[in-house]
């Protein structure tokens, strides 16, 4: 089946690229040129986007700074001019047949983006400051500037968003926003849920920053939006799409506290016809990471890591107002952690063993009216994940061949050998969107949103020491409609999304409320409520800590299971001010999630070893806080950003987080303060430095007994709740480019991430420890250098 999929999205690039080539521009002879300058300097800015906005229309100035469009559509239209780290500028032109215009522009710098665009607030591309809903940008400068080699490094650095390790042998991790588990926040692929219940475990290690164009964050239930999962927020990751023709690549070498060393290699190369009417970005990655013992106890704290990645994104303008785009990502990944990772796993006393096979793309379809008015939206996507794993521990089996093995290391080895186990995942996703903008409804200026999805997941697991396989489908068919009313200094939206799932009876309504007010262009006061919910499902992080902890279970939904639901409020201030070389933004919000009918897994009193998936009795919850974040840069010289979290996150009742060990109504894993800050000093054109920091507060984290002899390994010797310290990390990255070439840079980087080696003391020892008892920062001191080579 994916091998379908794959050689469907290669037929259809080629596509692409055969109608790009027979593709003849307009014959009007109308023609634009010019050139671009930064105001300040009188500098010629190379590789700024100049579009005519609203059509498929456009390119880039080249390396001297000058631009040129020819033969375009007659008529009054808008020139639309922006580059990262400057004002985006608009002008209105009207283009006349067989006349030729000379259009310059000088641009200001603006480190703090007012005009970004995103497409998480309302599912349409609009401009954050306008938007109705709050979103976060992590952009590629701060993906550089934090050396973060893949998604789940990156989110690190946004309020309210927290990433943590959560088992010493496999290294599996998870976002929390806003508190609450990796399982209630959803992760897009381009806005496409494709992310599912068996890559969720593993997958933010598996996306990596060079396919990444930005990242947006919506926090507080976003299913109105998107659908099931998004109770604690949406993070949607935007792949990179061509602009102009280049290449860089890079490689990083990280030596990981003196005692494992890491390799990173990276590749992105960018390919546009001459005419520009199709192009294709194209990225890769290849890590691999030695697994590392912090203890000296042979056992790792962060397993051995092979990972490759290949992807593109490539587009097809098919006429003035519509584009077709292509997207296709095919990723790798081996894992391995425990001891002796240089034998088999039945050779060792414990392994947790991971090989992930992934392919995933979708198809995107884009056609606007010539008024701009209506705007149609056809998409399907699809990913395919296969996983082989081994989970076993036990007395290490010696085989010797050509000799004969007694009965019990036979059973032993029989007993290892059912360890292994077979996963697979399919989703399907298919939608619609259409768009209609009104001058005029009822009292102000509208935007009508409304759209179909199917979601198709299959879920199959294997596994040796099963009675029986697993082998969930799930369908999901939705529908969606909102309407914005909006202008530069209102927008009022009222919206609501109906799913219904196979393993729900009813259908699933989820609605939203936003309303933004900007009384004079430079404060954004916002307040929003929005429904989610998390719809039934087999595996997820529960699931894999307790196979991961050695425990034969089985899983079963109850048949009276419902959704899980969240209702969240939240309000916020978002402040600007600009003066000639300082710009400040502050934000300000505060929240409050309500948890109900939550999703737990209890031991099933008729059948021992089998665990009931139920809506658990006396485990609502409430999440609520405030975020606080700043930024201020001065020029090109210096930029600082940093944000902050206070928040409590309280089961309504006192709970019982491990056998034997109740009382506490506090979330496990979760600190009431967390943060982060980013400062970036450039007293050169060539030359950076960039210092970071992450601040985790004091939590609850459970300690599960450990199996062993005390003399010897170092556990705990019961069940009990640890009240863990604080953690600061400290990381620092320097750079300096260098000319090479006509139009080639080449970059030199080195650092040090979490210099003063705040890491975890107290970590378990030898094959009977509590693997899942890991907090605070997910490495130690790592030392890096790399190169880097921009064509």
């Amino acid at each position: 089946m994916k091998k379908r999929y794959i050689l469907l999205l290669c037929l259809s690039t080629l596509f692409i690229w055969r109608q790009a080539k027979g593709n003849e521009p307009y014959k009007t002879d109308a023609n634009i040129f010019g050139h671009v300058l930064d105001k300040n300097t009188k500098e010629h800015l190379p590789y700024v986007t100049v579009q005519l906005k609203g059509t498929t229309l456009g390119t880039t100035t080249d390396a001297t700074g000058h631009y040129f469009l020819k033969n375009l559509p007659t008529g009054n239209f808008t020139l639309e001019v922006k580059m990262i780290g400057y004002k985006t500028i608009t002008k209105e032109v009207k283009i006349i047949a067989n006349t030729t215009q000379e259009i310059d522009f000088e641009m200001e710098e603006e480190s703090i983006p007012l005009n970004a665009v995103v497409v998480s607030a309302n599912r349409n591309e609009t401009n954050r400051m306008l938007a109705p809903s709050l979103v976060s940008v992590l952009d590629v400068k701060m993906l550089e500037a934090t050396n973060s080699k893949n998604l789940a490094q990156a989110l690190n650095f946004q309020p309210g968003l927290r990433v943590e390790d959560n088992c010493q042998n496999c290294g599996f991790s998870q976002v929390r926003i806003n508190g609450l588990e990796g399982a209630y926040s959803q992760i897009l692929i381009d806005s496409r849920p494709i992310y599912g219940a068996l890559t969720g475990v593993y997958g933010l290690e598996q996306i990596p920053s060079n396919m990444i164009d930005r990242i947006e964050v919506i926090r507080g239930g976003g299913s109105a939006l998107f659908g099931s999962s998004a109770i604690g927020g949406v993070i949607n990751v935007i792949t990179k799409e061509p602009s102009r023709n280049s290449g860089d690549i890079v490689h990083m070498f990280s030596s990981i506290n003196g005692k494992a060393a890491e390799n990173n290699t990276m590749f992105n190369a960018s390919i546009l016809t001459e005419n520009r009417k199709a192009g294709i970005m194209l990225y890769g990655q290849n890590r691999d990471r030695q697994g590392y013992d912090h203890d000296g106890d042979s056992f790792t704290e962060m397993p051995m890591l092979k990972n490759r990645s290949f992807g593109f994104r490539s587009f097809l303008k098919t006429g003035l107002y519509s584009k077709l785009s292509i997207e296709y990502h095919n990723m790798h990944e081996f894992r391995r952690g425990g001891d002796s990772l240089k034998l088999q796993p039945f050779q060792s006393k414990i392994t947790e063993q991971l090989e992930h096979y992934i392919n995933g793309g979708g198809i995107n379809y884009v056609q606007n009216s010539a008024d701009m008015k209506n705007k149609f939206n056809l998409y399907a996507s699809a990913q395919h994940t296969l996983r082989k794993s081994y989970y076993g521990g036990g007395d290490p089996v010696e085989v010797i061949p050509g000799s004969n093995q007694n009965q019990e290391v036979i059973d032993n080895l029989n007993n290892r050998l059912g360890s292994f186990g077979r996963s697979t995942e399919l989703i399907h996703h298919l939608g619609g969107q259409y768009t209609r903008s009104m001058d005029h409804l009822l009292f102000m200026p509208a935007e009508l949103t409304a759209g179909a999805e199917y979601l198709n997941n299959t879920l199959t697991d294997v596994s040796g020491y099963r009675t029986h396989d697993v082998d969930q489908k799930t369908h999901t068919a939705s529908g969606f409609l909102q309407n914005e009313w909006k202008d530069d200094r209102w927008s009022i939206l009222l919206g609501g999304r109906l799913d219904k799932h196979s393993l729900v009876k009813s259908a699933i309504f989820s609605p939203r409320a936003n309303i933004r007010y900007n009384p004079n262009g430079k404060v954004n006061f916002r307040l929003s409520y929005s429904e989610g919910f998390r719809a039934p499902q087999y595996f997820d992080e529960d699931l894999h800590v307790d196979i991961a902890g050695g425990e034969h279970i089985v899983r079963v939904l109850s048949k009276d299971l419902q959704e899980e639901r969240s209702r969240s409020v939240s309000g916020s201030i978002d402040f600007y001010h600009t003066t000639d070389n300082l710009q400040l933004n502050a934000l300000a919000e505060g929240f409050f999630t309500h948890l109900k009918n939550k999703i737990t897994a209890i031991d099933d009193p008729e059948v021992e070893g089998q665990k009931l998936v139920v809506n658990a009795k006396g485990e609502n919850a409430k999440v609520y806080g405030i975020n606080l974040e700043g930024r201020m840069a001065y020029g090109r010289l210096l930029d600082l950003q940093l944000g902050v979290t206070f928040q409590k996150s309280l089961f309504d009742q006192a709970q019982e987080p491990i056998e034997g060990v109740g009382g506490y109504r506090e979330f496990m894993r979760t600190p009431d303060t967390y943060g982060y800050f980013v400062t970036t000093w450039k007293p050169a054109t060539r030359f950076s430095a960039t210092l970071s920091g992450n601040y985790t507060g004091q939590m609850y984290v459970p300690h599960v007994k450990g199996e062993g002899d005390p003399a010897k390994d170092r556990f705990a010797s019961k069940n009990k709740i640890e009240r863990v310290n604080s953690f600061f990390e400290l990381h620092t990255k320097l750079s300096y480019d260098i000319p090479v070439l006509e139009y080639s840079t080449l970059q030199l980087n080195a650092g040090v991430q979490n210099i003063f080696n705040a890491y975890q003391k107290d970590f378990d020892t030898g094959a009977g420890r509590a693997s899942d008892y890991i907090y605070g920062p997910s490495a130690p001191r790592s030392v890096f250098a790399g190169i880097k080579l921009t064509l």
